[in-house]
């Protein structure tokens, strides 16, 4: 006979049963979701580890700094809001102190500039009061760009915040700009030609060098094809002037990140300096900009190169080389003495290689001193192709004997 067994019958749970926070299953619910937390958490750690290096990384960064750049470039394309119907009468120069005290053979060439255009303002903004003009002019007064200031303030290179600055001024104001050690031969009003109306020249340049023959060589190839910028003219608010800027900031943050140091410790070389700021940047930016405004057609130098008269594209003149690079010895740039000459650059505050000096062949010293002259181009290349043959003794040998440079 079968009997009905003692045991109480199954405990049944419903979803819908509410369990006292003290029970001994919540307790065990509690300790078990601890335990997979702690099992997990260092998985969500190195997720987020990740994130943030993927984040900065070039490479998965590259869509949205191209979408960024998109929007730029479609900025630059928009119509000019005219601010200026003409270039201002008025004349720029940057320099270390105020003309007060200037050196005797800086204030004889900055005298020229006033002394042939007295209907022009004149002013010089130093080292001690250009953060101003920029933190001014860039800050919530003025176009309200803080990137622009702190790149400003980060910058511990002279001679890459002189050429920031010139465009930045020339962008926040217009006139004309020279570099201090430049000397007025002609008065402005002689920049254009009088065949071009005047209303529709938004800015002013000269070709510097014009030797395209060079443009595969691994030296002078970058330098070769470039307008001047120690003198040019332009209507305030250009997109030229801002794409050349928002060129600067992207060249500074790329070079950083590819040097490993922050933008106040870069230390650029020659050449380094004439792509980032100076004339190639310069140039880039206005082919660029000439190629925007020309519905999107290329503009390349082969335009320019030879350029006997000049030229006015959509509202960009480029005078031929003699206007403000006479006298250089090469690119066909003719004397100080022609008409066409504008203004004569003495060089002598242009001491900023000593501390960003070009590539120095040890035998053969620099390439740049052929001053463009091919056949001395062909002898430097032909040396230092040798060289590279030959055994390191041999090598030290030629070096040992090499003869002293002349101070």
């Amino acid at each position: 006979m079968r009997t009905r067994s003692s045991r109480p019958p199954p405990l049944k749970l419903h979803l819908d049963t509410k369990m006292p926070a003290h029970s001994p299953i919540a307790s065990h619910f509690r300790i078990r979701l601890t335990t997979q937390v702690r099992r997990i958490l260092p998985a969500y750690i190195v997720l987020i580890l990740l994130f943030f290096f993927f984040a900065n990384s070039d490479y998965f960064t590259a869509p949205i700094r191209a979408a960024h750049k998109y929007k730029r470039e479609l900025k630059y394309q928009k119509p000019l809001q005219q601010s200026s119907p003409l270039i201002p009468r008025k004349i720029w120069q940057t320099w270390k102190t105020s003309p007060l005290a200037f050196e005797q053979r800086d204030s004889d060439a900055a005298k020229t500039w006033p002394a042939k255009n007295p209907s022009y303002r004149y002013e010089v903004l130093t080292d001690e009061n250009a953060f101003q003009y920029v933190e001014w002019h860039y800050g919530v007064h003025g176009f309200n760009r803080p990137d622009i200031i702190d790149l400003y303030r980060t910058l511990n290179i002279t001679i890459i915040k002189a050429d920031l600055l010139r465009y930045l001024i020339m962008y926040a104001e217009g006139g004309v700009y020279a570099d201090i050690d430049v000397e007025c031969l002609r008065p402005v009003n002689r920049f254009i030609p009088e065949r071009y109306n005047e209303h529709e020249v938004d800015m002013i340049i000269g070709v510097e060098v014009d030797e395209p023959a060079f443009a595969n060589h691994p030296i002078l190839g970058s330098k070769c094809q470039s307008f001047c910028q120690w003198t040019f003219a332009a209507k305030p608010q250009l997109p030229v002037m801002m794409r050349l800027i928002d060129n600067i900031q992207d060249w500074l943050h790329n070079l950083s990140r590819q040097k490993g140091v922050p933008i106040s410790q870069l230390e650029p070389d020659f050449n380094e300096v004439i792509s980032g700021t100076g004339p190639s940047a310069f140039t880039q930016a206005v082919l660029e900009q000439m190629t925007a405004q020309n519905h999107r057609k290329p503009v390349t130098w082969d335009l320019f190169h030879n350029l006997a008269e000049s030229k006015l594209l959509n509202g960009i003149l480029v005078l031929n080389v003699e206007a403000f690079a006479a006298g250089q010895g090469h690119s066909d740039s003719g004397n100080h003495d022609s008409r066409a000459a504008l203004v004569k650059h003495h060089y002598h505050a242009s001491g900023w290689p000593t501390l960003h000096p070009r590539q120095n062949h040890p035998m053969y010293g620099e390439v740049e001193k052929c001053n463009w002259k091919p056949d001395c181009v062909a002898e430097w290349d032909k040396n230092v192709a040798e060289w590279e043959t030959l055994p390191k003794d041999e090598q030290d040998k030629r070096l040992a004997s090499k003869p002293p440079i002349a101070s």
